[in-house]
């Protein structure tokens, strides 16, 4: 029979010498939370669960944090703590009480006798079948903590290389956002002052300032209609890019072909290939099989694609780095460093260093994009900005002209 989850109690009462305390214990029950702070040294004289917050309730678990208690885990179950026992010293120490409330569920389905490679399949919004078939091979070859603490490493780097990517892609979005949104202020309510003084000219005004002049019209009619739209046109398209599969490939070819945020996608899909065949492989799953997981942890449908074909080629009896030469997707260091690996029989190990390359590259790419998109974000903004001062100006000039 499973144990009861813990949850988290809040307490007062008090110590030895008298003094009130009060604090947080997570348990099951009231009374064996009160076991527990006798064996402690403190008579608790109430003892109840710890109040929801109003607002917020509980925090969404990311992928950071299943990192975090990976590398968590590795390091107690390196130090010798049972694995049962180390769940418990790890959600002490956890601040996001989500995740704090799963790794409870799972200390609960492994100290119940199911094995931990199944407890985590029963989370896979959190665990996906890589991280669950590495600690399953890990159970099996009884060296879990060598297991975990590589799962760990790769989680650590995913991320970190995650996070460059959403810093080169944030940075052009942030730039098109303020762009959009200074214009629409401008339009709404600059615009229309000008306008009415223009309307006491009794002159035709340039064709630039009618253009302006109409937008600014359409806009404080429309705008809440164009909000809407654009939020609408973003989020479905977002959503038929999950769903359907060309329109994913179309755009997953586009982010290839960007200038600057291509080179930094196409970097960042050979760091992804070789980091998770090198742990895949270095866990001693069969390549045919490690493939299979790489194609998934690309993250761009075309490599995906590439690569199960890649994995076809490799079944038949080819070589990887022919099979990656044959491709004529990935990069030649890429292909070479395999090659290497494969002969000297290291590929784990050169995988792994064609991982650490490609990871530095996309680093120095992502701080170039951003000392790049500096004055871009200036120049933009200039040319918006100083276009419709020009447009709004333009009949003050020509009125000049003819006084």
């Amino acid at each position: 029979m499973a144990n009861a989850t813990a949850v988290a109690y809040v307490y007062k009462g008090v110590d030895n010498k008298g003094n009130k305390v009060e604090g947080e214990i997570n348990g099951t029950t009231p009374a064996l939370i009160k076991a527990q702070l006798r064996k402690q040294g403190i008579i608790a004289n109430k003892v109840q669960k710890k109040p929801k917050p109003l607002f917020g309730g509980t925090k969404k678990v990311k992928p950071a944090d299943i990192a975090l208690f990976t590398r968590q885990l590795a390091t107690m179950m390196k130090a010798g703590v049972p694995l049962v026992q180390s769940f418990d010293i790890v959600a002490d120490g956890l601040e996001n009480d989500g995740v704090r409330d799963l790794v409870f569920k799972i200390r609960d389905d492994v100290s119940s006798g199911t094995a931990f490679a199944e407890a985590l399949r029963k989370h896979p919004l959190y665990f996906d079948d890589l991280f669950c078939n590495l600690v399953a091979s890990g159970e099996q070859s009884g060296a879990l903590e060598t297991m975990l603490d590589r799962i760990a490493t790769y989680k650590e780097k995913t991320e970190q290389l995650k996070a460059k990517i959403k810093k080169a892609m944030t940075y052009p979005i942030a730039v098109i956002v303020v762009a959009i949104v200074v214009t629409s202020i401008l339009l709404i309510k600059v615009v229309p002052q000008f306008a009415q003084t223009f309307s006491s000219f009794g002159a035709d005004l340039p064709a630039f300032t009618q253009m302006v002049v109409a937008m600014s019209e359409w806009m404080q009619a429309n705008w809440f209609i164009a909000l809407i739209l654009a939020v609408i046109s973003i989020g479905g398209t977002l959503e038929v890019k999950k769903r359907n599969k060309k329109v994913s490939r179309f755009f997953d070819r586009l982010m290839l072909k960007l200038p600057i945020i291509g080179a930094i996608t196409y970097n960042s899909i050979a760091a992804r290939f070789g980091r998770t065949l090198s742990t895949t492989f270095a866990a001693g799953v069969p390549l045919i099989d490690a493939l299979k997981s790489v194609a998934g942890a690309t993250g761009n449908s075309v490599y995906e694609e590439a690569t199960l074909k890649i994995r076809d080629s490799v079944a038949t009896g080819i070589p990887l780095n022919a099979a990656l030469r044959s491709s004529g997707l990935y990069p030649s260091m890429l292909v070479q460093m395999a090659a290497i690996g494969e002969e000297s029989g290291a590929l784990d190990d050169m995988l792994a260093k064609a991982a650490d390359f490609y990871e530095e590259a996309v680093d120095n790419m992502v701080d170039n994009l951003t000392t790049l998109l500096e004055p871009m974000i200036m120049a933009v903004l200039g040319i918006l900005v100083g276009g419709l001062m020009v447009a709004m100006y333009l009949p003050i000039f020509q009125l000049g002209q003819v006084v």
